[in-house]
């Protein structure tokens, strides 16, 4: 979630809770300070924040999810009249084993077309204890400045989840076999 109202962070959790299941796991609220693109829209400063849910979640429906937080992202926008015209970002992912997985409605050279308008792309990869980013990575999460919550919720889901729920989520989704690609 990117927000410049980080009130709103709780109240789209709320909303996301109510379609992915209870929140097991969320970040520290993180400076947004890698880029400008979302200013004119969101005004700022803006700041970040993640979260990771218990209840399972399939893969396949990574498109479905992004049309929900995108229809989410219009409720709240008119909750927040005389905001700015786009006051919370919400981009559905998953970590796996492996990998973090993003989706979004921009199409890019190195996303994959999922349906509905939507695409993903493997944004991180996990290889030898850390996550490293690729070519086309976003500069913050490139940063490393999310590693340590994204290393908490693959741990969480290499443990089975918090609470002995299966551990996936729009944030943290297992995949159907384990994929571990990281030694």
């Amino acid at each position: 979630m990117i927000s410049g109202d980080r009130r709103l962070f709780g109240i789209a959790a709320e909303g996301l809770a109510k379609a992915f299941g209870l929140v097991d796991l969320t970040s520290q609220v993180i400076p947004f300070d890698f880029t400008d693109y979302y200013d004119k829209q969101m005004g700022g400063p803006l700041c970040r924040r993640f979260v990771s849910f218990q209840e399972p979640f399939d893969p396949g429906r990574i498109a479905e999810a992004k049309v929900f937080t995108n229809r989410l992202e219009t409720e709240l926008a008119a909750l927040s009249a005389g905001g700015p015209p786009r006051p919370i970002n919400l981009d559905p992912g998953y970590v796996a084993e492996s990998k973090l997985v993003l989706a979004s409605m921009k199409n890019f050279s190195h996303r994959i077309y999922l349906g509905q308008g939507v695409y993903a792309e493997i944004t991180l990869l996990y290889r030898k204890g850390r996550w490293e980013p690729l070519g086309w990575t976003f500069p913050d999460y490139a940063s490393g400045r999310y590693d340590a919550f994204l290393t908490a919720v693959r741990d969480a889901l290499r443990a089975g989840g918090v609470k002995g729920r299966p551990a996936r989520g729009p944030a943290r989704l297992r995949q159907a076999g384990r994929e571990d690609n990281s030694k």
